[in-house]
């Protein structure tokens, strides 16, 4: 898990946001943890490897 973290501020529709935090407390998730896998699935999708103090940067094919 990452040593620090930064603060990502998402507007989202306000009946969306209640939907998504009933869902993840149905799952037993909080909410952060589920942005916090899809970033990491959406990175890794696309070819962007990441780590401590680096910006992200696309894998060399």
């Amino acid at each position: 898990m990452e040593q620090k973290t930064a603060r990502l501020t998402v507007l989202i529709d306000p009946d969306k946001k209640k939907a998504f935090e009933t869902l993840c407390g149905q799952q037993d998730v909080t909410p952060s943890q589920v942005v916090r896998r899809l970033i990491r699935d959406y990175l890794a999708a696309h070819g962007v490897e990441f780590g401590a103090g680096d910006a992200g940067t696309p894998k060399a094919n």
